[in-house]
């Protein structure tokens, strides 16, 4: 019987983890494959148990499988998503254990030391594996030995469990390729006629050592407990949330506004810990008949000062239907971004809240993305030399860099009646007669041509500033090229 403080490694390998991913969302009667654009051309990546039992491998080109299985149903991996998979896989795999770390692309390895029995045993904990993930719709190889190596090998070379303190009795007979050696020492060593692991270790060391590097012993010893090899669990992401379960209902605000600010306090001390702010904060209140009310607060800048987020929920806290009364309230971060503590002077302030503040309880009524500010561009074309971006999500620049004055009011050009490179002394524009006082100028401002835009298919334009006799400053622009007069933006 083995001994609960023997160290004892799970290894689960997912031959066809991401199709089988696909497939549990949709599934596929035939044979189905996933594929993968590698070498100019597309290669079957992921495959089912039909489409294998029909001749096809990972790697053969899409076209010679559709020869050989014309029935065969095909989907463009995703990578990333495939990834996102292993990881819930890791998290749902801590249920046996606390440490579960990843194995390559397809895989998982578990520490089990001194859990086992709490599934009764390493029988009890590999057969209720497989039922959980075959009702998952996964096909997975599980292996138990002493090391991470041993357990791998059994994992995809011969399903078990290998009896503690005796990992080589249960590998012996694998070929050596189940030591995770590449393909090239794998073929050196069975022209070697090394073919299995038990020859392997039977073999002189130091001849091994001089063809073959500390590289294949490494991997040999590692198997058979002879140097450690660690399993790195999968760091777990702080969790910005906090809970207040009442003894008796509350229903006014002010007590709600209460329990929010006790809250708070929990919440923005775990975000200084970690140096970060809250962008978006979710307060969840149930009520005692079981329905939740939520009210979310998206700031304008991150932030961890309880007493500058409180007056903010005080608007949606207010519209809150409490209905009996509410007897859980719940406070969760959920999105955060980096503030890191910052060293302040004595003649430097950095309070500049007010506006955030603003925008903030502006942005709830109206939605931060409606509150925006203008942002310099470096462009010399007048209507590029600016950019409009939600202030929510931006910092204020510098003043805008012209050697020339600009108007305060911009838009499209407007025509007006005009003859030669000279401003016109009479003109109409917008149903007013103007007369012309004072014209300075010209400015040239010649296209990007780097960018297209029709709007400057015209060529250059010479701008005037134009006051008029009639009060208004104008900014007007000819057209050398193609002759014409344009009125384009006005000064204060």
């Amino acid at each position: 019987m083995f001994d609960g403080q023997h160290r004892r490694v799970v290894s689960m390998w997912f031959p066809r983890l991401a199709s089988d991913r696909v497939l549990r969302t949709r599934p596929v009667a035939g044979p189905f494959a996933l594929t993968l654009h590698q070498k100019n051309t597309n290669r079957l990546h992921c495959l089912n148990s039909a489409a294998e039992k029909h001749g096809l491998h990972r790697g053969m080109p899409y076209s010679d499988a559709r020869a050989y299985c014309p029935d065969l149903v095909s989907a463009p991996a995703d990578l990333p998503a495939s990834q996102r998979f292993q990881y819930t896989l890791s998290r749902w795999a801590t249920r046996y254990c606390p440490w579960v770390g990843l194995e390559q692309d397809d895989g998982l390895v578990l520490d089990i030391t001194g859990a086992a029995h709490l599934f009764g045993g390493e029988v009890g904990l590999l057969t209720d594996m497989r039922q959980r993930l075959s009702r998952a719709g996964l096909a997975a190889k599980i292996g138990i030995a002493d090391t991470r190596g041993g357990a791998w090998a059994l994992a995809h070379f011969k399903e078990g469990i290998a009896a503690p303190r005796d990992t080589l009795g249960a590998i012996r007979a694998l070929p050596v390729a189940a030591l995770r050696l590449d393909i090239q020492t794998d073929q050196a060593l069975q022209r070697l006629g090394l073919r299995t692991i038990g020859d392997l270790a039977q073999a002189a060391r130091a001849p091994l050592a001089r063809r073959f590097g500390t590289g294949l012993l490494t991997r040999l010893d590692q198997a058979l407990s002879q140097q450690p090899e660690q399993v790195s669990p999968l760091s777990v992401p702080p969790h910005y949330g906090v809970r207040l379960t009442l003894p008796e209902p509350i229903g006014l605000v002010k007590d709600v506004m209460a329990g929010t600010a006790r809250l708070l306090t929990q919440l923005c001390t775990s975000l200084k810990t970690q140096e970060v702010g809250a962008r978006v904060l979710c307060l969840s209140l149930r009520r005692v008949d079981g329905e939740h009310q939520q009210v979310e607060l998206r700031l304008a800048q991150p932030l961890r000062e309880a007493d500058r987020i409180l007056p903010l929920f005080e608007r949606g806290v207010g519209e809150v239907e409490a209905g009996f009364g509410i007897d859980q309230m719940r406070l969760v971060a959920t999105q955060v971004e980096p503030l890191p503590a910052q060293q302040l002077s004595a003649t430097q302030s950095n309070r500049q809240d007010g506006l955030e503040d603003l925008i903030t309880r502006l942005g709830t009524r109206i939605g931060l993305e409606n509150i925006q500010r203008f942002l310099p561009a470096d462009s010399h074309i007048p209507e590029r030399s600016f950019i409009v971006s939600p202030a929510a999500y931006s910092e204020p620049s510098n003043a805008w860099q012209a050697t020339r004055p600009r108007p305060i009011s911009l838009f499209s050009p407007e025509p007006i009646s005009g003859h030669g490179p000279q401003p016109p002394t009479h003109f109409r524009w917008r149903r007013m007669t103007l007369t012309t006082g004072r014209a300075t100028g010209p400015e040239r401002i010649a296209p990007e041509w780097w960018m297209s835009d029709e709007n400057w298919r015209s060529g250059v334009r010479d701008y005037w500033k134009v006051d008029t006799k009639q009060g208004r400053r104008l900014w007007l622009f000819y057209t050398p090229q193609n002759p014409g007069w344009f009125v384009q933006g006005e000064f204060a």
